[in-house]
């Protein structure tokens, strides 16, 4: 679980998500910028509470069954590249078009909180039923969405992989700005 390092929610928002969490009885990992002593009591043994770590590299261990995230662009990518469900939580700014591509769009996700903006606090309840939902490895609905995930995966090695879109457009671009002489 990663809020972003640059817009914030309440804290009693903070509160009702991780108890949500706790009481969901998923194990996670939350990557909580602030008040890292404070979610650690709330949290309990169900989940660990650290201040940074390299985002890419823990959505890529297999430990990891899906990503409740923010929406920032970068986390929308790396956890697209790791094929993950996302449950979405965005906060503001481009983070609202990217929970909706997500969840309407590449049908990848969940939103925790339909009104974003809205001063209604999802409760520790929703959290936690929707959690245990979202992590049900045997509902059909969830199935679908980690199928898809997957196949999202897919579009996204072959596009960074060598000739991939990624180098294609890249080379492109390139070719154009060496045409330019001085503008």
């Amino acid at each position: 679980m990663s809020m972003g390092s640059f817009l914030s929610i309440s804290s009693a928002q903070i509160d009702e998500i991780a108890t949500g969490l706790r009481h969901s009885g998923v194990r996670f990992l939350w990557v909580a910028r602030d008040e890292i002593h404070r979610l650690k009591e709330i949290c309990g043994h169900m989940g660990l509470v650290v201040p940074w770590c390299d985002q890419l590299r823990g959505l890529s261990h297999s430990s990891i069954g899906g990503f409740w995230s923010h929406c920032g662009w970068s986390s929308t990518r790396e956890g697209m590249l790791c094929g993950l469900p996302f449950l979405t939580f965005p906060i503001g700014y481009d983070q609202i078009l990217n929970s909706k591509l997500i969840v309407e769009d590449w049908k990848i996700g969940w939103r925790v909180k339909e009104d974003v903006g809205v001063e209604k606090l999802v409760t520790r309840a929703e959290i936690s039923g929707l959690v245990q939902k979202f992590m049900d490895l045997e509902s059909d609905e969830m199935k679908k969405i980690r199928t898809r995930a997957s196949e999202v995966q897919q579009i996204c090695k072959r596009a960074i992989a060598e000739e991939g879109s990624s180098e294609t457009s890249i080379n492109a671009f390139i070719k154009d700005l060496s045409k330019c002489h001085g503008y």
